[in-house]
């Protein structure tokens, strides 16, 4: 019954955002308030709705209703209630009704945190979003449903999770992930509102810089977790190998980077107006690009859903109506998008101009790189071929470090126009103390290489100079730490996001070039030498988990003599689906990681152990992190309270009133 409950609930849902969609519409239409304002109060009904209906099946998956066709593959009575908790969006169905859920507290948060905005441009930005909510639920309902039942005959045990998703990092990891794609929608819906409203001066960059900002947060802290996962969790070591399904993740946040630069320029100073709507617009439509790779079943990945053709052209089709539907909408009033002020060249709208074609040309390559294998394999009668980490890092890399030189100027820059001198002043001087650095970091790591320390010099760079800056801004009668402290938030978030980016170049260049990685036969008691450190092969163990069978292995690494740790990876079997799974083991350290994971079972009691060494590999989450909570940062920062907006909105038109009256 409870499951029924959950269907039909969603079905309200799909109602209440259709009703939300067309009442308000209506009232814009007519001048009627009382429709223009009834966007605010459904949102909250969708929202509602929606909590039911996934709180629904996350009942049937917590109690084993294995009637339910989506529980029954996704779920298994031995598995941990922690991951029959998070098998809820373990599978296509699940993470499409998470999706809904994510998009529809979304927009509850835009009915009732854009107070600032008019009754008018409110209601059309909700009406945006109910209409992709609209196209969310039907394709759920008509292509996806999670709540379909097997009866009157079902399985008495489920086919189980699938083994690499019965891990922490996956409980939280996809909806981190989905708040940053679907939060993409939010500024989406502002520049459609924008171009359909024709207002097209710079209020809707400033009041859709907040949400921007949050999306842009929570996607970077997904990709960042998504990494992590990957790194401990596939047994091989790596963190990132330019898998399609990654990359649908990293293109979004490619061009949602570039946004969050332009909104700045154009709230400041009225340019770049068609770069950011357009920009607003490909954020959202990269994010539904990315799910059409995730569930189309034209993609072969870790990460990827297997789902039938049927329902990726639905995605194809919702993709092509929006971004057409978008474009056509940009191309009718372009003509008022004409940006009225110069600037200067050595401005930093120039900085910003120059980051954004940087990032654009980034995500287009990736995007070339993403889809040249589906294209080659359509024209060519099912011929295959592999696109790689050789064509990533050859056409991506070089666009990276013009980037890095560009932001570590853009520090100083002001708008409008900045002195020269101001720009280069000291720079040779922190060039060089940078590849001091940079060398030193080389030397440490045991190899002088010219990857190393050039990367290695111009994170150090960056840093430098987001240090003057910090100390050009201390400058006065004032102790230093007062005015420190009384710098705005904004601030701390540009130096907090900017030396992140710093942090992660060093640690993936440290990690990519000094890696060590060694595959050894070993036979209980026998010692190997890796690097500067010995590792002893005790053998292994048979250990009982909740849900699976391990040969665990015991591993001593020594330094020097001294005993580092004692390493246990794991060779699993699960007993539902019978998948043979790698469980790694990891000492943590800040020199560099010692990741242990055993392979296959040998001949006289020997395995098969892969023993890899990650200089600074940790720095590339730690920036991560970073750079994630800039973006949460700068939301506090004053100019996006509410009360400040509407004090400022009040002198605004005080003063409007008194010119008029003068």
């Amino acid at each position: 019954m409870i499951v029924e409950l959950g269907h039909f609930c969603l079905v309200i849902a799909c109602v209440l955002a259709g009703l939300q969609m067309v009442l308000p519409s209506v009232g814009l239409f007519r001048g009627n308030l009382l429709l223009i304002n009834t966007g605010r109060s459904l949102a909250s009904g969708v929202f509602l709705f929606t909590v039911l209906s996934f709180c629904a099946l996350t009942y049937a998956f917590l109690t084993n209703d294995f009637s339910v066709a989506y529980v029954a593959r996704n779920s298994n009575t031995l598995l941990p209630w922690q991951y029959q908790f998070s098998a809820v969006w373990g599978a296509h169905e699940g993470s499409f009704l998470l999706w809904t859920l994510v998009m529809s507290t979304w927009t509850l948060l835009v009915a009732n945190f854009s107070k600032p905005l008019s009754d008018e441009f409110r209601a059309r930005v909700l009406i945006v979003m109910a209409g992709l909510s609209v196209g969310f639920y039907l394709f759920l309902l008509l292509t996806s449903n999670p709540f379909e039942r097997t009866l009157p005959f079902y399985p008495s045990e489920g086919a189980d999770l699938n083994p690499l998703l019965q891990d922490f990092g996956l409980i939280v990891h996809p909806p981190l992930l989905y708040m940053g794609y679907v939060g993409l929608a939010v500024p989406f819906a502002f520049a459609i509102a924008s171009l359909w409203s024709n207002q097209l001066d710079v209020s809707w960059a400033r009041w859709s810089r907040p949400w921007t900002n949050a999306a842009w947060a929570f996607l970077t802290l997904g990709i960042t977790l998504g990494s992590w996962w990957a790194y401990y969790e596939l047994g091989w070591g790596g963190w990132w190998f330019w898998d399609a399904v990654e990359n649908a993740s990293f293109m979004p946040w490619l061009i949602a980077t570039a946004l969050i630069h332009s909104l700045a320029a154009t709230e400041k100073r009225g340019v770049f107006k068609s770069w950011t709507v357009l920009l607003a617009v490909f954020g959202f439509s990269f994010s539904l690009l990315g799910a059409f790779l995730v569930r189309s079943g034209i993609l072969t990945s870790v990460h990827a859903f297997a789902v039938d053709a049927e329902r990726g052209q639905a995605i194809l089709w919702f993709i092509t109506i929006v971004i057409g539907g978008s474009l056509t909408l940009y191309s009718l009033r372009a003509w008022n998008l004409k940006s009225v002020v110069g600037f200067d060249k050595s401005g930093r709208e120039n900085f910003i101009l120059a980051n954004n074609l940087l990032l654009t040309i980034s995500a287009a390559v990736i995007l070339v790189g993403t889809l040249y294998p589906l294209a080659y394999e359509a024209l060519n009668d099912g011929a295959k071929i592999s696109v790689g980490p050789p064509y990533f890092n050859a056409v991506f890399v070089p666009l990276m470090l013009p980037l890095l030189v560009l932001m570590a100027f853009s520090q100083r820059s002001q708008w409008a126009a900045t002195d020269l001198r101001v720009l280069v002043y000291g720079q040779g001087r922190l060039l060089a103390g940078s590849t001091v650095l940079g060398v030193g970091v080389a030397l440490l790591l045991g190899a002088l290489d010219l990857w190393i320390c050039g990367i290695a010099t111009l994170a150090f760079w960056l840093t430098l100079n987001l240090g003057m800056e910090l100390r050009r801004r201390v400058k006065g009668r004032q102790a230093p730490w007062r005015r420190l402290l009384k710098q705005p938030l904004a601030v701390w978030s540009m130096v907090i996001g900017h030396f992140g980016i710093a942090v992660v170049a060093l640690g993936i260049v440290s990690a990519v070039m000094m890696s060590e990685e060694t595959d050894l036969r070993m036979a209980p008691g026998d010692t190997a030498t890796v690097g500067d450190l010995e590792v002893k092969f005790l053998g292994t163990e048979a250990v009982q988990g909740p849900n699976y069978l391990s040969d665990q292995g015991r591993l001593e690494v020594y330094r020097a003599g001294q005993l580092l740790a004692v390493l246990q990876p794991e060779k699993r079997r699960y007993l539902a689906s019978q998948s043979i799974m790698t469980e790694a083991d990891i000492l943590v350290r800040f020199a560099g990681d010692i990741y242990v994971a055993l392979g296959e079972p040998l001949s006289e009691g020997a395995w098969a152990v892969r023993i890899h060494i990650k200089p600074l590999v940790r720095l590339i989450w730690i920036g991560g992190v970073l750079i994630g909570l800039s973006g949460f940062l700068s939301l506090l920062d004053r100019r996006y309270r509410v009360r400040s907006v509407l004090r400022e909105k009040k002198i605004s038109e005080r003063q409007g009133s008194e010119t008029a009256y003068v």
